[in-house]
């Protein structure tokens, strides 16, 4: 081979290395094996999972942390039992590159009933296309780095996942070796557009008396943390999060309030939030979970708006403004405010969360989720990475506040049951120096819990707290039936049948005050069993189940 010239397989690696992926989910199959050959040469680090949805589901978890995530099946049964983990990193804006090691070109032409296949080659490729922003099937060696730069622009322009099928014979067609990667620069705003907006959202907010803020998610997505920092320290604005924006910054910010859900967030947060006669919310992405079942009452009159492309300011829409410039144009122009004049009860201060007293243990006391809550909110290190699964889980720890430096995952929108198990473990790999914990539910764990071994083989020093209530809960504040009901394990016992880490079984606050003890000074996975009654579970939890029976007819 030319030395000017590598392989197809090699060309993607290099690129995924350049723009930020280190570690490559997947599962091994016939039509992949020879694009995994070259990954185990290359500089990508090869993270084996016990089935394809976890590696989806890991690649997104990486991604939140690192700001790339991919991962490599085979076609057909091993993408496609992947598909949900790929909706949700759509469905959430996560940017994760999708690689599919397919049947060789002259399969594709002459369509033989292939193991794997569906007779039209071409189907798993139009599913993807409708939960990726750019899909594609390289072809030959000419063109598969174009096609490769091109798709991979398109993943970090929009973050967004993208899909690439690799034949098995184009991995090892030749190809050029790659100039550096052209990363995508800030999209430019209409400049009129912009200056219109600017004079009408700077003229809302400097007449404003009781003005808040509200980021959200398209602020992290698009790295917008210290844009948003800047406009705070220039304003000296209030701001609250949603639950898909928690800890875009510290919570321990003297400006942040608290978590805004609706009719479900604390009372002086809404209070605070749905009285103000300015409400500048950005980046935000108005979903039920996020707006509390649909009940945050907010005025348009006095809504100013902006997301990635365009901004509204109470009906007026101007389109070809991205948020970025409109952030940076708002820092430029608004006054500083004197804080004594806004109104800020800073959340770090107040008992404006949920789980934010102090904490007496009662050694025999049995354990229930709001004094297991009350005990983590104390526990949690600081930097931490928290990962908290739809259901008791993701609204008791949504509700706590968060440690300095601690980023927090929970799938708020797309809400698929067990998507932390992966996401832990990507979000651990992306990250070695944090400390990662995982708060996940019985009846979720079950749908995906063979990655709790992957953990263990990877030496990831996770702590994983397993809260058992017997079933479905999340489901029962919505409509309790049998069909909630699962078979009880012995969860605590999955480490020993995995092959490595500690477990503990805790039923009472002495009891998991030991097993805390013991996992502050242990040097592997740590497993936490946590018992508390079936439809023991925090107040916003049942609220959004009544909403979700209402959609549904349930009542």
């Amino acid at each position: 081979m030319n030395n000017t010239e590598i392989t197809v397989g090699e060309y993607l690696l290099l690129r995924l290395k350049e723009i930020g992926v280190d570690d490559l989910f997947g599962v091994p199959g016939d039509f992949v094996m020879g694009f995994f050959n070259q990954v185990i040469k290359s500089e990508v680090k090869y993270v084996g999972t016990c089935n394809e949805l976890n590696a989806a589901y890991a690649a997104d978890g990486y991604a939140r942390i690192k700001g790339i995530g991919a991962f490599a099946t085979t076609f057909g049964v091993g993408e496609l039992s992947a598909i949900n983990g790929v909706a949700g990193s759509f469905a959430e804006r996560v940017p994760v590159v999708v690689i599919t090691g397919s049947p060789s070109t002259i399969n594709f032409r002459n369509r033989p009933l292939l193991h794997h296949t569906l007779g039209d080659y071409q189907i798993p490729l139009k599913m993807f296309e409708k939960i990726t922003v750019a899909a594609t099937q390289l072809n030959n060696g000419d063109s598969a780095p174009a096609e490769i730069d091109r798709i991979l622009l398109a993943c970090i322009q929009h973050q967004q996942p993208v899909y690439i099928s690799i034949p098995a014979d184009v991995v090892l067609m030749k190809c050029k070796r790659p100039d550096p990667f052209q990363f995508p620069t800030h999209p430019i705003s209409d400049a009129a557009s912009l200056a219109e907006a600017l004079n009408e959202a700077v003229k809302m907010l400097e007449n404003s008396k009781t003005p808040i803020i509200i980021g959200d998610v398209e602020l992290i997505r698009y790295k917008l943390q210290n844009d948003f920092s800047a406009l705070l320290d220039k304003t000296g604005f209030p701001y609250v999060t949603m639950m898909l924006g928690k800890t875009i910054l510290s919570e321990h910010h003297p400006q942040f309030i608290g978590l805004f859900e609706g009719d479900r967030s604390r009372e002086y947060v809404s209070e605070r939030v749905e009285s103000a006669d300015c409400i500048l919310k950005l980046g935000a992405l108005m979903t039920d979970f996020n707006t509390g079942g649909f009940t945050s009452n907010l005025d348009e009159s006095k809504m100013i708006s902006a997301n990635i492309g365009f901004v509204k300011v109470k009906h007026h829409y101007f389109e070809n403004v991205h948020l970025h410039d409109f952030i940076i144009g708002l820092t430029e122009r608004l006054s500083h405010r004197d804080v004594g004049t806004l109104n800020i009860q800073c959340a770090a201060n107040t008992c404006v969360h949920r789980y934010s007293n102090p904490y007496q243990m009662e050694a025999e006391k049995a354990l229930t989720i709001k004094r297991f809550f009350d005990r983590m909110s104390h526990f949690i290190p600081n930097s931490s990475i928290v990962v908290a699964e739809t259901g008791v889980s993701l609204f008791s720890a949504a509700e706590m506040l968060m440690p300095d430096g601690a980023t927090f995952i929970g799938q708020t929108f797309y809400g698929s049951i067990g998507y932390t198990v992966g996401a832990t473990l990507g979000a651990g790999i992306a990250a070695t120096d944090r400390p990662v914990i995982l708060f996940v539910g019985d009846g979720a764990f079950q749908v995906t819990c063979q990655d709790l071994s992957t953990m263990i083989r990877n030496k990831l020093k996770a702590i994983v707290f397993l809260l058992n209530n017997d079933g479905y809960t999340i489901e029962r504040v919505i409509c309790d039936h049998p069909y909630n009901d699962i078979q009880p394990w012995h969860y605590h016992k999955l480490v020993e049948v995995y092959g490595g880490g500690i477990a503990f079984d805790v039923r009472t606050e002495g009891e998991l005050e030991v097993a805390l003890i013991k996992a502050e000074k242990a040097e592997e996975l740590v497993f936490i069993e946590i018992h508390t009654d079936r439809m023991d579970c925090p107040e916003s939890l049942k609220s959004a189940g009544k909403s979700m029976a209402k959609i549904n007819k349930l009542n």
